[in-house]
């Protein structure tokens, strides 16, 4: 049976991501494979990855404070529940079964982990370092940087690069993040997401600021707005406040492990004329406001 998610970290149901990842970085370094030689420790250290995946993530962690590992199991009603599969990581003798959609990255390479990540890659992006384990990997690949737009980022793109003097065109799976790294055959790439103007991302939800007038905030209107595929149009309730969220349920960004769509959040910024005529000014008296 598996344990608790918050048990295993040693944090409470309210604690804020910088707890999680604390309480992270603190027991993943006591059960890393290579620093602990203890029977169990592989399979710790894969509990502790699986922890803090699932608690670190807004959308994940809600699923599992309602369902708990139902949430993820294929044979349940969990919003999460796919296909099983088992996969291993190169020469290593770890195997994750686990539920969800398939690994977006494919498997050509031999690395898919299902709705979990391998955790060795997870210790390396918290720490920068994964003590060079000859356990986990068959050999170190190369890592290049690959710089994409906002909009690349969260809607994939097909790219060709090239590698070593090799032109090669390959497919970043929608909802990449920053900083994420990808692996292929034969190399892994660092994804470096340029900050956009109009969007801003927290987790897989978007955010966009839109401006009204006075009259449009007081009155109600239709105003089109700004999505990550292609602009909607959305009604401006009577009387609505200055900055005003507006929410647009799964128009954010798709899950790249395959759970869920974010939403997209609008906020209504309203204009403040910093000039007004004589008669404009004259009609705001006799209306009072």
């Amino acid at each position: 049976m598996k344990r608790d998610f918050y048990e295993i970290l040693g944090v409470a149901k309210s604690a804020s991501k910088d707890e999680v990842k604390s309480a992270y970085r603190k027991k993943a370094l006591e059960w890393h494979p290579d620093r602990n030689k203890s029977a169990d420790a592989e399979e710790k250290f894969k509990e502790i990855n699986e922890a803090y995946e699932v608690l670190s993530n807004d959308q994940k962690k809600s699923a599992y404070d309602q369902y708990g590992h139902a949430a993820f199991d294929p044979g349940s009603a969990g919003p999460f529940g796919g296909h099983t599969y088992t996969s291993r990581n190169g020469s290593s003798n770890f195997t994750w079964t686990s539920s969800g959609g398939q690994n977006p990255f494919g498997d050509e390479n031999g690395f898919d982990f299902g709705g979990f990540s391998n955790p060795f890659d997870i210790f390396e992006q918290i720490f920068g370092t994964s003590f060079n384990s000859s356990s986990h990997r068959s050999q170190r690949l190369p890592t290049y940087k690959l710089q994409l737009s906002f909009l690349e980022a969260a809607n994939g793109v097909e790219k060709e690069i090239t590698i070593e003097g090799s032109h090669k065109k390959i497919k970043i799976p929608a909802g990449v993040d920053d900083g994420q790294r990808i692996r292929f055959s034969d190399f892994i790439l660092y994804i470096d997401v340029m900050p956009d103007n109009t969007f801003k991302r927290e987790g897989n939800d978007v955010f966009v600021n839109v401006d009204i007038t006075v009259t449009q905030a007081i009155m109600g209107s239709e105003i089109e707005v700004p999505t990550i595929s292609q602009p909607v149009k959305i009604r401006v309730k009577p009387g609505t406040q200055p900055n005003t969220l507006v929410r647009l349920r799964h128009q954010g960004i798709k899950d790249v492990n395959g759970y869920g769509v974010g939403d997209l959040y609008i906020r209504l910024s309203v204009i403040i004329p910093a000039k007004l005529t004589a008669r404009q000014k004259e009609l705001l008296k006799e209306l009072g406001i």
